[in-house]
Formats: structure tokens, sequence, C-alpha cells
């Protein structure tokens, strides 16, 4: 990573755990505010500035999947982590809808989950982007990759860092099948399950946001991949 090392909002209810996790990053040139329930977390996240959250699920007076959404309405493009003890398939994919990035489930390796931040924030600090493959006309709508932008005639739709690179990937394959693990490696790093899941919940959202000109589609090629259609 980087020599400047990420300014972390983390939020856990956990008093050992979060201290835990706190100064392990600190010590590691993260510099890293605890915050012990939701609400505390999202007044902090108003106040500061954070280049990434880490968000456990079940906490007091605002649970993280409520927090990330309030976060997504103040910044749609700060990377989340979610820490979670639940296991099931459901409470993941929520986690996805929310605007997760990535996830743990606990208990976990704290190395891991630095490795983790690293990886998301490598990510999102990816700009090195051909200015010719940034905007892209589709139809009636524009879109800006750099500045995380669909715009269709006066609105504009503000995406997340996943819906935009995974939307660039469609323009660079547009009327081609785009590779579903292909999509995956590119974006995600691997092809897992929840991964693999977690793209369906964007693609879904990419669609709804393409709704208002039925001339642009984005459409399943069963078992291989999608299709932007324009």
């Amino acid at each position: 990573m980087e020599d400047t090392k990420a300014t972390i909002l983390l939020a856990e209810d956990e008093e050992n755990m979060g201290s835990l996790l706190c100064d392990y990053l600190n010590a590691r040139g993260y510099h890293t505010d605890l915050y012990p329930d939701g609400e505390q977390a999202l007044r902090g996240f108003c106040n500061k500035k954070y280049d990434i959250c880490i968000l456990d699920v079940m906490m007091p007076k605002k649970d993280g999947l409520t927090l990330a959404h309030d976060i997504r309405q103040i910044d749609a493009t700060v990377p989340i982590i979610f820490l979670t003890a639940k296991a099931m398939k459901e409470d993941i994919l929520e986690g996805f809808s929310s605007g997760a990035d990535d996830y743990m489930t606990k208990p976990f390796s704290i190395e891991e989950l630095q490795m983790r931040i690293d990886a998301v924030m490598r990510r999102s600090r990816n700009t090195q982007i051909d200015p010719e493959q940034d905007v892209f006309d589709l139809n009636r709508y524009k879109f800006h990759y750099t500045k995380q932008m669909l715009t269709f005639e006066n609105e504009e739709i503000k995406l997340t860092a996943k819906e935009s690179d995974l939307l660039r990937l469609l323009c660079l394959n547009r009327n081609q099948m785009l590779d579903r693990n292909s999509a995956l490696f590119s974006i995600w790093s691997d092809d897992s399950y929840f991964n693999a899941r977690s793209m369906d919940v964007y693609i879904t959202k990419l669609r709804k946001y393409f709704s208002e000109d039925p001339t642009v589609q984005i459409i399943n090629v069963r078992g291989k991949g999608f299709k932007l259609i324009t």
C-alpha cells in the first residue's frame, strides 16, 4: 500500500474487539477512529473525511446495515467493509445491497482484515484510466467513469465504485458478452459465491438506472455472463 495509510472509521460495539482492531491498525500506520455504536459513527463520519469504513453489522442504536445506508446517502463512493457474526447467505447479500465492498465473518484474522483493507483501497484508488475509455454515450444516457456519474437528460445518478467499475466493463464490451468470471476477477479479485451474488445485486441496480430508456438493456447470457445492448 502507499506510504500514506488510510484514515479508517471503525464502528464496533464489542469493547475488547474494537480496541484490539484499533490498536493493531494504528500500529501499522493507519489512522483509525473507533466508535462504539452506529449513531456515534454516523456523527463522526459527518464531521471527518474517511478513506474507508469498517462496520460491525450488529450494533446498538443503529446497526451496521442502516449505518451503511446513511453513509451512502452522504458519500456514494467511500469503501465499506462489514464485520459480521452472521454466516447466513441472506445477511451477507443484504450487506452487499447496503453498499458493502467486502465483508468478513467473525472470528477472523486481523492480518487478513489488513489485507482486505489494502485490496479495497487499491481498487478504489485505481484511477489510471485511458481518457478515451472514460466517458460513454449510451443513447439517452451518458456515463462518466472517473466521476462515477450516470446522466439521463437533466438527471444525475451518483454511482458507487463497484457500480462504476462494472458499468465500465459492460461499456467496453458493448453489444458483446462480458464474461462473468472475468468481471469477477477484474473487480472483486476472485469468483467466490458471495462475490458472484454481489455482482448480481449490482447488475439489478444498473438495470433500474437504465429503466427510463428501453433502448438500453443489460441482458443475461445464461451461464456465461452479461451483455449491454444499445
